[in-house]
């Protein structure tokens, strides 16, 4: 390129001219407005359009507050029994060579091409009063189906490939030498696991926690499903918005929606902290 190129015709170091790079940012900086921040702007309008003080008396109402807690428990239950199969579903696959493999890495990805709708219908079918153990768990007085444990199971599918997904090609990636020199050196198992695997994959392990959490406090088409939609017992955050919604308490339904706006907003931070530590450490 001349010195003396006119301003119009200057290339980045990509090799695109800079009228063309300047374009592809402001199209995606008008996409993000657009999209995500005006919607994002109007949902703390419309939750404090009554004030502050009505804003904290909807978040303080019983009903809201069951909501909330449900949300917070279901994740607290769901996000780690996923990160037990996460590490063990990525470990099988990255480290090992066996009949099937394909097969489960398909089920493991099998979430994200389900409906949670569909997901939600077929736990009915399967623990549903006239499912396949209905009859069994009705006589035995135990409530899976409108109940925590359905909403726990719901949302347990959904959330699945989050942290193995994030672990794969990690894992794929670093291979297993290392872990192969530590048990050669006479480390055993465990030790080679919290020594040498779990160190290397810290960083993906955090991201995949991170998602799967908000994945879960988010969900709502299969928890919508089996929930039953019982206030104060079995309505989730997503739940308890739409009904006050329903209800025309547009106000309120804002309050707890901002309410999970600001949750996914603390986990985009806490993301972006943690990568930012990563690159720092390596």
């Amino acid at each position: 390129m001349n010195a003396g190129s006119p301003p119009s015709r200057r290339r980045t170091h990509a090799g695109e001219a800079r009228w063309v790079q300047w374009t592809l940012i402001g199209v995606a900086v008008a996409f993000v407005l657009l999209f995500l921040v005006l919607p994002l702007a109007a949902v703390f309008a419309e939750a404090l359009r009554k004030g502050f003080g009505a804003y904290l008396a909807a978040l303080r109402e019983p009903d809201a507050v069951s909501a909330i807690v449900l949300t917070l428990v279901t994740a607290a239950i769901a996000v780690p029994l996923n990160l037990v199969f996460g590490v063990a579903a990525a470990w099988c696959i990255a480290k090992y060579e066996f009949r099937g493999k394909a097969f489960l890495i398909t089920l493991v990805d099998l979430p994200f091409s389900v409906s949670p709708v569909v997901a939600g219908l077929v736990y009915v079918l399967v623990f549903g009063a006239h499912g396949w153990f209905g009859p069994w768990l009705a006589a035995h007085d135990i409530k899976v189906i409108f109940a925590v444990p359905g909403i726990v199971l719901a949302t347990i599918f959904v959330t699945l490939p989050f942290i193995a997904r994030e672990l794969i090609p990690l894992m794929q990636a670093q291979g297993s030498e290392e872990e192969q020199a530590a048990i050669v050196l006479g480390a055993t198992g465990w030790q080679t696991f919290w020594r040498v695997t779990l160190p290397n994959i810290k960083w993906g392990l955090l991201y995949g926690v991170i998602l799967c959490n908000a994945r879960a406090m988010g969900e709502f088409g299969a928890v919508s499903v089996v929930s039953g939609h019982i206030r104060g017992q079995t309505n989730t955050m997503p739940l308890h918005v739409e009904v006050l919604y329903n209800e025309y308490q547009s106000a309120a339904a804002f309050a707890v929606a901002s309410l999970l706006a600001l949750l996914a907003l603390l986990t985009l931070a806490v993301k972006s902290v943690a990568k930012s530590t990563a690159r720092s450490a390596a």
